[in-house]
């Protein structure tokens, strides 16, 4: 009978603990700024002797870009983290975590060129070198937060600089940014990609895939890319194909693989399978290495819509500075609380 009682008790406790989150629904501090937005407390599986272990330990908001969601994180926060690559393979986990397409952490800029610096990371837990979706989350994230007001803003990722120009604040979480993803380099060696002798550009190069030939092009758009062009999705098992193509021996450090279908000059198609995330409604990075792909086979101009699972992305790939401009959104989800976030 005691143990029943002490048993309801610890229940009643944790739901008091559950509700008090609940009802923090309008302002918590997360970083330098106040943030308004419902709280969710996500970790741990709870149980009866939950309440005595439970601290909150890092708060995040999460934010979506043509349906490729990502978790924004203050960098200070995982200080203390002993495994960042577990840590966010846990966050990102749809079933056991916040659940994402990746994780996105904010922290100062060493580059004096800089507003802020940001790394991103695959659901894999990998680090990437550039995602035109995930820093344009983050970027969202500083202005949502009001941690920064310009118009431009400038990010330091491990591809270079990024610059994202504000073009619509509706004051809710919605956003609408202009950004320049950076220039594509196109030598073997650079993507890198191992060929039978050093290519200044690898178009319709075949590769031997499961018994297969398919043919590519690959460069480097931040991170390796390649594509594939298709005529029919339905025609092709694009799944199997990109699963193996991201793990091919000719890509060292694992690649993007996009199939491209061609509407018209203007329009192309895509199916996404990412590295360290498989298949995916949509990618910046593999959005903008489709469109070059598509210019330098003399497919398409360089002015594109595409077309991906998650919506349209407009594109132009610049000639006077071979900068690759996209334009996209990115709207907050929900702001939450991590427990436990330094355990592995």
């Amino acid at each position: 009978m005691t143990s029943g009682l002490r048993l309801t008790n610890r229940i009643a406790n944790i739901k008091e603990l559950v509700g008090n989150f609940a009802s923090q629904n309008n302002e918590y501090d997360f970083g330098k700024a106040v943030v308004s937005g419902a709280v969710v407390a996500v970790g741990h599986n709870l149980d009866c002797n939950a309440t005595s272990r439970l601290s909150i330990s890092m708060r995040f908001i999460k934010f979506q870009g043509f349906g490729n969601d990502y978790i924004v994180v203050e960098a200070s926060q995982v200080a203390g983290v002993e495994s960042l690559n577990e840590w966010v393979r846990r966050m990102c986990d749809r079933h056991y975590g916040a659940g994402a397409d990746g994780v996105a952490l904010i922290g100062e800029a060493a580059d004096e060129g800089a507003d802020f610096a940001v790394r991103i990371f695959n659901p894999d837990g990998g680090e990437a070198g550039l995602s035109g979706n995930g820093t344009r989350c983050a970027a969202a994230c500083l202005y949502y937060r009001k941690s920064w007001a310009s118009e431009t803003l400038r990010l330091e990722t491990r591809a270079g600089v990024v610059i994202y120009h504000l073009r619509e604040n509706d004051g809710a979480g919605h956003f609408l940014f202009e950004s320049e993803l950076g220039q594509p380099k196109f030598e073997s060696g650079a993507i890198p990609m191992s060929t039978e002798k050093p290519l200044e550009r690898v178009t319709d190069y075949p590769l031997t895939v499961e018994g297969e030939t398919v043919h590519v092009t690959a460069l480097l758009m931040g991170n390796p890319n390649c594509a594939v062009f298709v005529e029919d999705f339905e025609r092709i098992d694009w799944r199997r194909i990109g699963r193996a193509l991201e793990k091919h021996e000719s890509f060292p450090e694992r690649t993007n693989v996009e199939f491209v279908r061609v509407r018209d000059r203007h329009n192309i198609e895509l199916r996404i399978w990412e590295r360290g995330a498989g298949e995916t409604f949509s990618s910046g990075t593999c959005a903008c290495a489709a469109v070059v792909a598509s210019v330098i086979n003399g497919k398409t101009e360089r002015d594109i819509n595409v077309w991906t699972e998650g919506g349209l992305i407009k594109i132009v790939w610049r000639e006077s500075d071979d900068q690759v401009v996209l334009t996209g959104k990115a709207d907050v989800v929900y702001s939450g609380e991590w427990l436990g976030a330094g355990k592995s």
